[in-house]
């Protein structure tokens, strides 16, 4: 049974009942590690997949997912702190991260680190550049690892039983399913680019006054 999701040349499902766990260990990690790449939608697949066809047992797809996720995020976090800085500040701008950006992420992350690598891993975005950023604005190693690790449990547990379930009960409708998740997922992506276009000027000058220095010692390069 296809799941509908598309990945390269074929379905996922393809390529899951072709390398099993290692689509969704390796997709994952290379999403949370910093590279644009559908980790999640590999998740999701997986468990619908599960479901579905039992070929694969669920709490390997989650244990695979949460390992993927925290090595991933983990070497986001090397990357940003040794040298993520400078690639931050030399090419940022030609990814949409101008100064203005930078400074924000800076404020968000002294403010609310924990809570951003927590729930970031929720959020398409933060999901792949939270880690980055993290380790980019020097946060503490062992606290990013703990929320880091939380966050991935929760979010590889959450989604990977949800959809295991859902693959499980609606096995017959498995087309209309494809279509609620794909409509609910861009109605929520729309509704929060509005939101953060809307709160952006505001967070921007918020944090023009509150870190006030030179990027370069924000973010704390050459040392």
């Amino acid at each position: 049974m296809s799941i509908g999701l598309f990945f390269g040349g074929g379905t996922i499902d393809h390529w899951l009942s072709s390398y099993g766990y290692w689509v969704v260990f390796l997709l994952v990690m290379a999403e949370s590690l910093g590279i644009p790449l559908p980790g999640e939608t590999a998740l999701i697949s997986a468990a619908l997949y599960a479901g579905t066809t039992h070929k694969l047992q669920i709490w390997w797809v989650i244990l695979v997912a949460t390992a993927g996720a925290i090595i991933g995020d983990n070497i986001g976090f090397a990357i940003g702190r040794f040298g993520g800085a400078r690639l931050l500040l030399r090419y940022g701008s030609k990814v949409g991260l101008s100064e203005a950006r930078l400074r924000v992420a800076i404020w968000f992350f002294r403010r609310y680190g924990g809570r951003v690598v927590f729930f970031g891993r929720f959020v398409s975005i933060l999901r792949t550049y939270a880690a980055f950023l993290a380790g980019a604005n020097g946060m503490e190693w062992k606290r990013f690892l703990f929320f880091n690790a939380a966050g991935g449990v929760v979010w590889a547990t959450v989604y990977g039983v949800a959809y295991y379930e859902a693959g499980s009960s609606l096995k017959g409708v498995s087309t209309k399913v494809d279509i609620v998740i794909g409509v609910a997922a861009a109605l929520l992506l729309v509704a929060g680019l509005w939101y953060l276009k809307r709160k952006e000027k505001q967070l921007e000058e918020r944090a023009a006054k509150e870190v006030t220095g030179p990027l370069e010692e924000e973010l704390h390069v050459g040392r």
